[in-house]
């Protein structure tokens, strides 16, 4: 499966891609080895590139997503979220047409997000406003709404 490592302000990005859509973002992109090449892929690393460059705040990529109903649903809604704007996992739950008691499985479903950054699960936060839980760690999502101008920088 074709993969590539795009360089970013948190770090280099694994990305990986089927012909038919993007499959997956990793953190740590020191675990990908690159390998292959498709035009998903090239677009992918492309739009990655121009988001951290302040060039692009909507991806648009076909994506293979692979999950649950209820988990792609969930993945699925992140990305009508407006760039640079925050939802609660009970707002998220909401527009989903759940209670805002799901709340608890929406964010373990974003926690399960295999695309994150291009369907933004950092821009949920808590009810309270505070920042939790994110795969790339808190300060790589403070780093994205601050990149974003939803969260003004600390100190």
């Amino acid at each position: 499966m074709p993969s590539t490592v795009v360089d970013s302000p948190i770090g280099p990005l694994g990305l990986i891609a089927s012909e038919a859509g993007l499959r997956s973002v990793v953190f740590d992109g020191r675990t990908i080895r690159p390998e292959g090449s498709s035009p998903v892929l090239d677009d992918a690393a492309r739009q990655v590139k121009a988001y951290f460059d302040g060039e692009l705040v909507t991806f648009d990529l076909p994506l293979e997503l692979h999950g649950s109903d209820f988990n792609r649903s969930c993945w699925l809604a992140l990305a009508s979220i407006p760039y640079g704007q925050t939802v609660s996992y009970g707002e998220q739950a909401r527009r989903l047409g759940l209670g805002s008691d799901a709340a608890r499985a929406v964010g373990a479903a974003n926690g399960r997000n295999p695309l994150p950054i291009v369907l933004p699960c950092h821009r949920v936060i808590g009810a309270d406003g505070s920042l939790t839980g994110f795969g790339g760690g808190l300060h790589v999502k403070r780093f994205l709404l601050e990149h974003e101008g939803a969260l003004l920088p600390l100190g």
